[in-house]
């Protein structure tokens, strides 16, 4: 076998081994780790290959960004600001049809600006929310449907996890990327709103069971609605607007919207020993998992650089007469493929290090590209039959009477929706350029 013919190999082992559910920091380390020996002829440089990623691909100073992030999220959790975000979202959007549902992705929206992960909006409001639409006469397929679409904004809306990791895998700014990813978010929560809109008025029956729901009345005062408000706004200010305006670098923003969480959630007497203890234990856990995906990434790149996979794909394509448009297509049907058995995770360390060196020599702008990317593996968080936001869901909920079917059923329209905004972001790249 040739070395390309091992690295194909390679590629594939990954792709079966995840399928079949082994660890995606697993199955990238144990075939880049076989693969390089095959290549080789030599289990020793190898094995050298693995210390060099071990030791020398988390020593950048932007990897600091990763336990920052993650901690400021978690303490925002821990503080209730979910609940005091859905609350202002209900009162302001209450005279409109469907307003839970557009207060839920408004809610979201606001609640994915300090959080970064889709799971943890995910987890959140299928407590807050899906139990006040249930009793308020929503169809139980849109309640959940709305919290699983409207959870993904947690990815693209900064700081997101998955656009550090494309940071990271790619090498670009992550200051950059976090400022690039803020019109596309309120781009994709106007259309799910505009969706909402669409949904109540035209498909009443898919909404509300009978057609009609009861108006969610809240009777917030101005110094309620000011109290539960202020402290959200002020720490998205703090972190975005500190890189925007190039005060700090995004890993410097992480610390100081950590800090600033923390105050915040001291300030709200929701922080005691116990839990801030769990949020620094579960601090630690997942930046040590993101850690070992990232030394496994590292390794799983090298690999195919060895293997001299790029250049015979350069190779085809000048002699096929691809351009970049067609490539990226390509890249996009594989990205939403995969979403259907793979978490999102695990399809960004599979397709970036392929992609992105080709894309890159094309002349295709990396900013834009990492947006393209985060909002078509998003897509893959609603798809079944993996679809992890629906699981997510189902699992936070505990109900019988509404299945992981119905909530993929709820979330199609969402999914379709997502679709059409990232169509929209590939035909207009200026939209997320046009803060940088």
């Amino acid at each position: 076998m040739s070395s390309v013919d091992i690295g194909l190999v390679s590629i594939i082992g990954v792709l079966v081994l995840v399928y079949i559910g082994v660890h995606i920091g697993v199955a990238l380390s144990l075939l880049s780790f076989i693969g390089v020996s095959l290549i080789r002829e030599d289990m020793t440089i190898a094995g050298k290959l693995l210390a060099l990623a071990a030791g020398e691909s988390l020593r950048r100073f932007e990897f600091g960004v990763i336990p920052l992030f993650v901690l400021m999220g978690l303490l925002v959790s821990v503080s209730g600001i979910g609940k005091d975000t859905y609350d202002v979202a209900n009162h302001l959007f209450q005279r409109v049809k469907a307003g839970l549902g557009t207060a839920t992705v408004a809610a979201n929206a606001v609640f994915a600006a300090v959080t970064g992960s889709s799971i943890a909006s995910a987890s959140v409001f299928t407590k807050v929310a899906v139990p006040e639409m249930l009793r308020l006469g929503y169809n139980p397929r849109f309640a959940v449907g709305v919290v699983a679409g409207s959870s993904v904004l947690g990815m693209l809306i900064p700081p997101s996890m998955l656009l550090i990791l494309f940071g990271i895998l790619t090498e670009s700014s992550i200051g950059a990327l976090f400022i690039a990813g803020i019109l596309p978010g309120i781009l994709l929560a106007a259309a799910f709103s505009i969706l909402n809109w669409v949904l109540a008025h035209r498909f009443p029956n898919f909404v509300a069971i009978g057609g009609e729901v009861q108006k969610a009345e809240s009777l917030m005062g101005t110094r309620e609605l000011r109290g539960k408000l202020v402290p959200i706004v002020t720490l998205i200010v703090i972190v975005l607007g500190g890189i925007w305006l190039g005060w700090y670098t995004a890993t410097e923003a992480g610390g100081i919207g950590a800090f600033a969480a923390l105050l915040l959630s001291i300030r709200k007497r929701t922080l005691t020993w116990a839990n801030l203890w769990q949020v620094l234990k579960e601090t630690g856990h997942v930046t040590a998992a993101i850690c070992f995906l990232l030394i496994s990434a590292h390794l799983y790149s090298k690999m195919i650089v060895v293997s001299g996979i790029p250049g015979v794909m350069e190779g085809y394509i000048q002699s096929s007469g691809l351009g970049p448009g067609e490539l990226l297509a390509i890249y996009i049907v594989a990205i939403i493929l995969l979403g259907t058995i793979l978490d999102s995770g695990s399809i960004m360390l599979i397709t970036v290090p392929l992609a992105f060196p080709i894309l890159q020599n094309l002349g295709v702008d990396l900013i834009w590209f990492g947006i393209v990317t985060i909002i078509a593996v998003e897509i893959g968080l609603l798809t079944p039959p993996l679809g992890i936001a629906c699981f997510v869901i189902h699992n936070n909920l505990q109900r019988d009477d509404i299945t992981v079917g119905d909530i993929f059923i709820g979330a199609a329209p969402y999914a379709a929706t997502m679709l059409i905004v990232l169509l929209l972001i590939i035909a207009f790249p200026q939209i997320p350029l046009a803060l940088l």
